[in-house]
């Protein structure tokens, strides 16, 4: 297992620099470029601009630029930031933490709760809980992420239930520090509900027909006719070889909560990397663009692996291939 996960973060290595070619590439033959606020402010001198342009090769062509930056970032230095007057790390650093804190919580609400009521769906199957639960996961899967946001943040404003956008409470610095924590949760339950519900209602279908599905082939009728009990028959047998699709699609999942909480993260004022990043393309920011995208880049490989991990886990027949 051990050279089966070095041999993927060796074979990560091409997919970055052949995801971070083609970035730079599309970034660079977009018409202009991040210095040319700079051009336009008249309180900045032509020698100045010159003086950039040489620094961060603007005045090369792309390939070598690109072959700049991969050098500079492999020295540490992924940039500056012009929109934002610091190095694109710095900046990076507390946007993550507020990604990471959306991403994580709604992946254990879709996961959390979708499989346990696809199971539950799939063993009362065609009763009144299943069609209700049915109901419930055609909705999730058919609202839209953006409409429902509005839908929360106008129940929050009618109820003042939740709040109405944002990380924090004005009142933050005055709490203890165990309400600290509370009133992080508190505010990231909006966006977690309103980009997980799809994820959830997805997750708990295709546990659903899965589960069902195994239920009736040969293997488990076979276990039910030596007269196992029905639990070792449903959790043992069944559901092993059911949540193989779920694990599978882990790595995406993990890619699809990055990618789609840029427009929930612009609804709710959640200060995100999904929101930075539709600042960063606004401004041309290059740099900031172009770390934000190999680093959702790195947690997808990191996801896919993670997947394949938990795949190996609760699947014999992959340990066996692996091995």
């Amino acid at each position: 297992m051990l050279k089966y996960i070095l041999r993927r973060l060796l074979f990560s290595i091409p997919v970055l620099i052949g995801a971070s070619f083609i970035a730079f590439l599309i970034i660079a033959l977009a018409p202009g470029d991040f210095l040319d606020q700079q051009r336009m402010n008249p309180t900045i001198k032509q020698e100045k601009i010159h003086q950039l342009e040489k620094e961060y090769g603007l005045d090369k062509n792309v390939f070598i630029r690109y072959g700049l930056w991969i050098k500079n970032v492999l020295k540490g230095n992924w940039g500056y930031s012009f929109s934002y007057k610091m190095p694109v790390w710095n900046i990076l650093g507390g946007r993550l933490e507020a990604t990471l804190l959306l991403s994580i919580t709604t992946f254990i609400f879709s996961w959390g709760i979708g499989i346990p009521l696809g199971i539950y769906s799939a063993l009362h199957q065609y009763t009144v809980s299943d069609q209700f639960l049915t109901v419930f996961g055609f909705i999730g899967i058919s609202i839209p992420t953006f409409f429902f946001s509005l839908l929360w943040l106008f129940m929050s404003a009618k109820t003042h239930w939740f709040p109405v956008g944002g990380m924090i409470s004005n009142s933050f610095d005055n709490l203890p520090w165990w309400k600290q924590i509370g009133d992080y949760f508190w505010h990231v339950i909006g966006p977690m509900v309103t980009l997980g519900y799809a994820s959830l209602a997805s997750t708990m279908r295709i546990m659903r027909g899965q589960l069902l599905d195994e239920m009736n082939k040969e293997y488990v009728q076979f276990v039910e006719a030596k007269g196992m009990p029905r639990k070792t028959k449903i959790y043992k047998h069944a559901l092993r070889n059911a949540i193989n699709p779920i694990v599978t699609a882990l790595g995406y999942t993990l890619a699809g909560l990055l990618g789609g909480s840029l427009i929930t993260e612009n609804i709710f004022g959640w200060p995100g990397m999904g929101s930075l990043m539709l600042q960063a393309l606004n401004m041309q920011d290059q740099f900031l663009v172009m770390a934000n995208l190999m680093l959702s880049a790195f947690l997808l490989i990191i996801g896919n692996l993670v997947a394949d991990i938990l795949l190996a886990a609760v699947d014999p027949r992959v340990r066996f291939r692996l091995s």
